[in-house]
Parts: structure tokens; sequence; C-alpha cells
């Protein structure tokens, strides 16, 4: 008998106000396309189903770059609280589906590296050592985007403050099972990293946007 596909859904954080910005980050161009719509093409282009997209500061400005996209859109009105929230908002989206899932990615929507090739080594890393938590290793800790399998999502929607998912991470490291991705190191907070970015297109996957899901139209969820 053949075993059951592995099943698992995603949670793209896109709430944060962009305040050392200045301005959404979350619409700033990338590859041609708003820095969130790229974040959920990746995602969209691995197995994850379904991708919630987390929104919060100035989510009726965000809305719109993702309106094309297969993707649900959950609103935190808590956003300000920090990631903690917004992975509450996202897994509360995702609960009809909860009985279907093995997993939930949590990932960033303003990590440019993010791409469905970086998806499939966190799983095929579960897989190789059956451990319930996956996680990217770059500059020397542990972080998103992580995998974490169906008996941490009770955990997942008590979180907290603005350490997110990494506080689960941290509690017992010896339970994660680490990959290391370098490249997620870097991320976009600040005008002189997206001018890093804006120089080098090279962080972003060529292929997320040609591979993604057939487009339908994003659904909010209340």
């Amino acid at each position: 008998m053949s075993k059951a596909p592995f099943r698992f859904g995603c949670v793209l954080l896109a709430a944060g106000a962009s305040t050392r910005m200045g301005r959404p980050k979350q619409l700033l161009p990338a590859g041609g396309r708003p820095l969130v719509a790229h974040a959920a093409e990746a995602v969209l282009a691995s197995p994850a189903w379904p991708v919630v997209v987390v929104l919060g500061a100035q989510a009726e400005k965000i809305r719109p770059a993702l309106v094309r996209l297969p993707v649900l859109i959950a609103e935190n009105p808590e956003w300000a609280e920090g990631l903690g929230s917004s992975i509450r908002a996202g897994m509360a989206a995702l609960k009809n589906f909860w009985r279907t899932l093995d997993a939930v990615l949590v990932a960033l929507a303003d990590q440019p590296a993010l791409s469905a090739e970086a998806v499939a080594r966190l799983v095929a890393a579960h897989h190789a050592t059956g451990r319930s938590l996956v996680a990217a290793r770059y500059a020397g800790r542990l972080g998103a985007p992580a995998l974490f399998v169906r008996e941490h999502f009770p955990a997942l929607q008590q979180l907290r403050g603005d350490q997110g998912a990494r506080a689960l991470l941290d509690a017992d490291p010896d339970r994660v099972a680490a990959v290391d991705l370098p490249e997620f190191a870097f991320d976009v907070d600040t005008p002189a990293d997206y001018e890093k970015l804006r120089l080098n297109n090279a962080a972003l996957s060529p292929r997320a946007a040609s591979s993604a899901k057939p487009a339908s139209d994003a659904r909010t969820v209340k």
C-alpha cells in the first residue's frame, strides 16, 4: 500500500507596519512584482496548500497585490502585538484544514530568499530525521521558514509577543532538525536593505512565478 502524501499548509506573515522602511515593504517591487506577491508565489510553487497570508498594518493597500493569487487572506487586527498574534491569526484561518494537514510552514514575506527549493529542503529534513520541528539555520540561530508538525498546532495558537515561533524552536533545540540556509539571514527591513535587493535580484527565485499554482481570486478569512 502506498504511503499517504505529506500534506502541509503555510502561514505567510506580512502584517508588520514597516516602520524602519517608512513605507509598506510588502509592496516594494522585487523581481517585477511586489515583495509580498513574490513570497506568496514562492510558497505556491511548493506543495504547500492552503497558503494563508496574514495582513495587518495597511492591509487595504496590500491586499490588491494578492488578488490574483490562490491564497487565503487573514487580517490580524492585533498586528501591533507582534509576530505571535499574526501566527495565531494564520492558524485560526487554517483551523478548518487541520484534520487534513500533517504540518504547517511558517514563513516571512520579507525574506527574498524564500523559494520552493528551500521549502523542499525543510520537508526533506523532516522525512530524513522524523523530527517534529524543522527550521532554517542562519546567522548562528534557528528561524523562519520553519516546519511544525500537527502536534505543535495548539502551541502555535498560544504564541504571544514578537518572538513568534522562535520560542518553540529555542525551547528544545535537540528536537529541531536544522537546515543550513544562510541566504535567509538577509531580510528587507530598511531602505539600505531594499537597495541591496534591488541591486541583486539574484536573491529572488526566477522559477517561483512560472511554477506557481494557477491564479484565482484571493479570499479573505474573517
